[in-house]
């Protein structure tokens, strides 16, 4: 797992796309010659315009999120067991619920990943996930599926299609830890915190921050290891915790 420290090739993308934001922010403040008021209410429209697209437009699994966030813009446990509509989900939900006796959930995670040393228990592992993610999102209208000659052979890649959903998304998780910081994370959207700890393991979150100005990117990055300092064991005792979730951030963080 990498770490959220500063390299020289992402801070050469995030200065090409910081300036490239600056300048586009500045063409629309010289034609619009509007006052503060005027852009007090066009930011409140536009944040409306966000929420309104998240509860009208495509709405993504965890799993689905973390993939958009990994996705060039040219390429490509449980409380309850009934059945959430989510193939790849329902497919972990049903290993967990026969399975006698209970596994812990580090051992979930290394079972349905394959990252397991026992051959008995391969079977557990799910298969093509990230194949199988991306044709969700081929469905959901946010990919799209090409074929493309490498040598010898053809290879099907995923293209990202939509990129307001994907623009949206990146948004909202610079917000978690910038304009919308909490300092808490028992005040934090629990799914929103999932979505972080998750990227971090899964190594995409710097493309969420790689378009931020150098000040921004810093403050981020300081508060995302902020999250990841925070001791699991002592989390899931708070009140209103959700234990699950801080067994899954122990398992990634350990």
């Amino acid at each position: 797992m990498t770490s959220l420290t500063q390299r020289s090739s992402g801070l050469v993308q995030r200065r090409t796309e910081a300036s490239r934001n600056a300048a586009d922010k500045e063409r629309a403040a010289g034609g619009g010659g509007g006052n503060g008021e005027d852009d007090a209410q066009s930011r409140r429209d536009e944040q409306d315009e966000d929420d309104k697209g998240d509860s009208k437009e495509t709405r993504l699994t965890l799993m689905e999120e973390v993939l958009l966030l990994g996705l060039k813009d040219r390429e490509v446990i449980c409380k309850s067991d009934a059945p959430t509509g989510d193939v790849l989900l329902d497919e972990a939900l049903k290993h967990v619920k026969e399975t006698q006796p209970p596994e812990t959930v580090q051992n979930w995670i290394e079972l349905l990943s394959g990252e397991t040393w026992n051959p008995l228990k391969l079977h557990y592992q799910l298969r093509n996930v990230r194949e199988r993610l991306a044709k969700n999102l081929v469905e959901k209208g946010v990919l799209t599926t090409e074929k493309q000659n490498f040598l010898l052979f053809d290879m099907t890649t995923h293209p990202l299609t939509n990129n307001n959903i994907k623009q949206r998304l990146i948004k909202k998780v610079q917000e978690a830890v910038l304009d919308k910081w909490v300092n808490d994370p028992h005040r934090m959207d629990k799914r929103l915190l999932a979505l972080i700890y998750l990227a971090h393991a899964s190594d995409v979150l710097e493309n969420a921050f790689a378009p931020l100005l150098d000040e921004q990117y810093d403050l981020a990055t300081k508060r995302v290891r902020q999250l990841l300092d925070l001791d699991p064991e002592v989390e899931c005792l708070k009140a209103s915790t959700s234990e699950v979730l801080w067994a899954v951030v122990a398992a990634f963080t350990k």
